[in-house]
Parts: structure tokens; C-alpha cells; sequence
């Protein structure tokens, strides 16, 4: 099994830019649900278990999936929703960015920038490379809903 780790480090992974199958995608702008971590925890995903830290924001999609975002890379990835204060739990909107996600054919592993949470991707399953050194799985109904090609 193919395993991706994620670098911590700003730009795309030379893995998934230089493949020929990748493709540069735009997050749309969708609402979510917010908590924010008060203490460490286990968030536990469709792709895996995900080690949060005090502060890390617990987002719950409109498919009632849920996933992490480190404190540091929140506020460059999500906006509060009017009246809501940033910080504060309850709905943000996505900002939209650029990504580049290659569409798997085989199950694979993304071990992410903490270097203990492993999420597990399946056949089909997209590779998404948030470009600011975390990589994610995203499964193909997720993905159709939440990003937009843009080559």
C-alpha cells in the first residue's frame, strides 16, 4: 500500500503536482459546523482516528462527516457565519482555495503532519493536497459536493 506523508512545509508535494492524473480544484464555499477542542482529543473520521489538540477546530460537514484543522490553519481556511465571532463555536463558511487531488485506483495511507494520525484512503478516494504541507482523503461524494475542477 502507497503511503503519503504530509511535510508541514507551504507548496504542493512533487508526488501529487507531477502526476499526470492530478487536478487543481477550488473549495467551494460551504457552511459547517464548529467546536473547538478544550482539551486533546480522538476525532474519529470515515478515513480514521485524528489526534486533535486543545484549540484545534472539530468541523462537522453537511454530510455529518467530521475532520480536523489545526488551530494555526483555521482562519486561512474558514470564516465565521454573521454574527458569530471568530473563535467561538457554531457555523463558519469555507474559504475558497486551491488545491490538487489525484483521484486513487488502490487503497492508500496519508500519515498527517503530526506523524501519529493515519487516515486510509480507498479505491477511488481522492488525495488532496491542501498545498500548505497537510494532505487529506476525501471520499468521492464528498469531494464532487465540496470542490470544483478548475483544469
Amino acid at each position: 500500500m502507497r503511503v503519503f506523508r504530509s511535510s508541514g512545509l507551504k507548496g504542493f508535494m512533487r508526488d501529487i503536482s507531477c502526476d499526470p492524473r492530478s487536478v487543481k480544484a477550488r473549495k467551494l464555499e460551504r457552511e459547517v459546523h464548529v467546536q473547538f477542542a478544550s482539551t486533546d482529543s480522538i476525532v474519529t473520521t470515515r478515513e480514521g482516528a485524528v489526534h486533535a489538540h486543545a484549540g484545534d477546530a472539530i468541523i462537522t460537514g453537511v454530510a455529518g462527516e467530521k475532520w480536523r484543522v489545526s488551530r494555526v490553519r483555521f482562519a486561512d481556511k474558514y470564516r465565521p457565519r454573521p454574527p458569530l465571532t471568530a473563535g467561538e463555536p457554531g457555523p463558519y463558511v469555507s474559504r475558497p482555495y486551491e488545491i490538487l487531488a489525484l483521484r486513487m485506483i488502490e487503497a492508500f495511507e496519508v500519515v498527517l503532519a503530526d506523524g501519529v494520525s493515519r487516515l486510509h484512503g480507498q479505491p477511488h478516494d481522492w488525495l488532496v493536497d491542501y498545498g500548505d504541507g497537510s494532505l487529506g482523503v476525501v471520499a468521492p461524494g464528498i469531494f464532487s459536493t465540496t470542490y470544483e475542477t478548475v483544469s
